[in-house]
């Protein structure tokens, strides 16, 4: 069965032509990739795309969302298009559709994507478990968070709004830090720190606790500068970025009772190297009695290019296995 998957994110509307059977992914075709803040809607993102596409498109939809997936009105927590799953038929012109949370998509990639799509980032170096409990987490314009519980050779996807829990600063630097953010924000949340966009504000309060003046930049100048080392402040900045990541994750471990952990997300994948060298894996493991059982826990990084997309697709397998 030939249907279209939709990766929806704070920035990027992803689009791609998948074909399902058996409640798995057969194929996924090659995305087309639209800045959300061109398009009014989904609608006319998805009007875009079928044009491009060059033919009438499927009409099955597999649409992943950066938000949850709760009531008749889905708001995005970092774009502002509104989706009213009841209009889907009349808007979209699909006559099956599965909606989904971005990072529950993540989580059906997980599940379904064979071994050769998953990179060893720390811990011991072992497959993912058949059995328990797997913790994906990623940085991009949010912190996307879901499980994927596997019991009796099949698998269960947890989405949840976990990178919204309270940041626990750990040292004096991540206190100034905070606190710059408490001024902006009165909640400082994991995603404040372990998004994208974060990288502004430890790059500024780095500047500040060494007294450097330095001109206002936006988030993608920093990550440039940081990951081609022309900024060491900004250099100082991704070092910080790496270290909260690595304590976030490893307290949703700890908190999900996590045998393994994946880091997902388009920018957890461009500061892989820098993630291993980091300093990433002292603070995951770094839960004061349970060190030890941290240490046990293997954390992957999906190399997959189009995670989401591939996790839609599967997401409407699973719930449309009969017709698909």
């Amino acid at each position: 069965m030939e249907l279209v998957a939709v990766d929806i994110g704070g920035t990027h509307a992803r689009f791609a032509i998948a074909e399902v059977a058996g409640g798995k992914v057969i194929s996924l075709g090659e995305p087309i990739t639209l800045k959300t803040a061109e398009y009014a809607s989904l609608q006319t993102a998805w009007a875009a795309f079928s044009a491009q596409l060059g033919r009438p498109a499927p009409r099955a939809a597999a649409i992943a969302v950066a938000s949850p997936i709760t009531g008749d009105v889905i708001r995005l927590t970092n774009n502002p298009w509104v989706i009213r799953p009841y209009l889907i038929p009349e808007r979209l012109g699909a006559d099956v559709w599965t909606l989904i949370n971005d990072f529950g998509a993540i989580g059906h990639a997980v599940a379904q994507l064979p071994a050769e799509h998953f990179d060893h980032l720390c811990g011991p170096e072992v497959s993912l478990p058949d059995d328990g409990v797997v913790t994906v987490c990623g940085p991009g314009t949010g912190l996307g968070v879901a499980q994927v519980f596997k019991t009796a050779g099949r698998y269960h996807v947890l989405p949840t709004e976990g990178g919204h829990i309270d940041y626990a600063p750990l040292d004096r630097i991540e206190d100034a830090i905070v606190k710059r953010l408490r001024g902006l924000y009165t909640r400082v949340s994991a995603e404040r720190l372990c998004a994208g966009p974060a990288i502004v504000a430890i790059y500024e309060t780095l500047a500040e606790l060494e007294d450097r003046p330095v001109a206002s930049r936006d988030d993608r100048t920093i990550w440039t500068e940081a990951l081609d080392g022309t900024d060491p402040i900004a250099l100082a900045a991704l070092d910080r970025f790496c270290l909260a990541l690595g304590a976030v994750s490893g307290d949703l471990a700890l908190a999900h009772g996590a045998k393994a952990v994946v880091i997902a997300g388009g920018l957890g994948l461009r500061i892989k190297n820098k993630l291993i060298r980091s300093g990433f894996d002292q603070r995951f493991v770094a839960k004061g009695r349970f060190q030890t059982m941290m240490a046990g826990i293997p954390v992957k990084l999906i190399t997959h290019p189009q995670p989401g997309l591939f996790g839609a697709a599967a997401a409407f397998a699973q719930e449309h296995q009969e017709q698909a």
